[in-house]
C-alpha cells in the first residue's frame, strides 16, 4: 500500500461510554458482524445502517442485516439505497457486464468484484445520519487485509476520511469513525467473533448466491480459508 498514513483509535473514556450511541455499518457479513459485537461491547445504543446499491445478492444481505439487527437489538435502523452505483457499473456485484472471477486469494490484482469508492459513499450516509442522531462514533468492519484488492479498504481512506468529517461537519459536531478489525486478519475476525459471541451463523458472505453460498467467489473463499485457520466450522450452507 502506498503512503503511511493510518487511523490510530482513540481511546474510550468513561464520558465516552456512560451512555453513547454509535452508529454501525451492517452490511450482512462476517466482518460487520465482528465489528457490531465490538461496537456493542463499547457502547450502551446501536444503530445500525443497511446500504444497498444494487448488488447480486441485495436480497439475502438485506436479511441477514435484519436477522442481526434484532439479534443485537439496535435502538435505531436504517436501510437506504444509493442504486446509481449499479447504473455507473463497472463491478461484477453489480453490473452484468462485467464477469465474476473465480476466486485467486493469490492474486494481488484489484478483482471484478471491487464497487468503485463504495466505501466513501457508505461512510458520507453514515456520517450526514450520526450528525443528526448526535451519535460520536461510526463503526465500519473494514479489512486492510483486503486492501491489496480493495482500495476503498485501506486504512489511508478513514485518516483521509476523518479529516472530511471533521472538516464538513458543524463547528460542535464530534464523530469518529471506529474500525476495530482493520489490522486484524481474516481468521483472526473469525476468533474474535468466536470470543464475542458474534452470531456469524446469521450472516452472508457470497456475492453469486442467496439460498446455498457459492464457495467460489472471492469472499467464499476468504470466508472458508479464515475459518479453516482459525481451526472453526463455518456455520453457514455452501453448495
Amino acid at each position: 500500500m502506498g503512503g503511511s498514513t493510518e487511523i490510530v483509535e482513540p481511546e474510550m473514556t468513561a464520558d465516552d461510554t456512560a451512555s453513547s450511541l454509535a452508529v454501525c455499518l451492517v452490511s450482512g457479513g462476517m466482518d460487520s458482524c465482528v465489528t457490531a459485537a465490538i461496537a456493542r461491547e463499547e457502547n450502551s445504543e446501536l444503530a445500525f445502517l443497511h446500504v444497498s446499491y444494487g448488488q447480486l445478492t441485495e436480497a439475502r444481505e438485506r436479511q441477514a442485516f435484519a436477522d442481526l439487527a434484532n439479534y443485537f437489538k439496535a435502538s435505531h435502523r436504517l436501510v437506504v439505497s444509493i442504486e446509481h452505483l449499479k447504473v455507473i457499473g463497472g463491478s461484477s456485484l453489480t453490473d452484468s457486464a462485467v464477469p465474476v472471477s473465480e476466486a485467486n486469494l493469490s492474486s494481488r490484482e484489484i478483482p471484478t468484484s471491487y464497487v468503485p469508492f463504495r466505501n466513501s459513499h457508505l461512510l458520507s450516509i453514515a456520517t450526514s445520519w450520526a450528525e443528526v442522531l448526535g451519535a460520536p462514533r461510526i463503526y465500519i468492519g473494514a479489512v486492510a487485509e483486503d486492501s491489496s484488492g480493495y482500495p476503498d479498504c485501506r486504512p489511508e481512506l478513514y485518516g483521509a476520511f476523518q479529516r472530511a468529517i471533521d472538516a464538513g461537519t458543524k463547528p460542535q459536531t464530534r464523530i469518529k469513525i471506529m474500525t476495530p478489525v482493520i489490522h486484524l486478519s481474516k481468521s483472526e475476525i473469525v476468533k474474535r467473533g468466536a470470543e464475542s459471541g458474534a452470531p456469524l451463523q446469521l450472516t452472508w458472505s457470497c456475492y453469486q448466491a442467496e439460498s446455498e453460498a457459492c464457495g467460489r467467489c472471492d469472499s467464499c473463499a476468504l470466508r472458508l480459508r479464515a475459518f479453516r485457520e482459525a481451526g472453526l466450522t463455518d456455520p453457514i450452507p455452501y453448495a
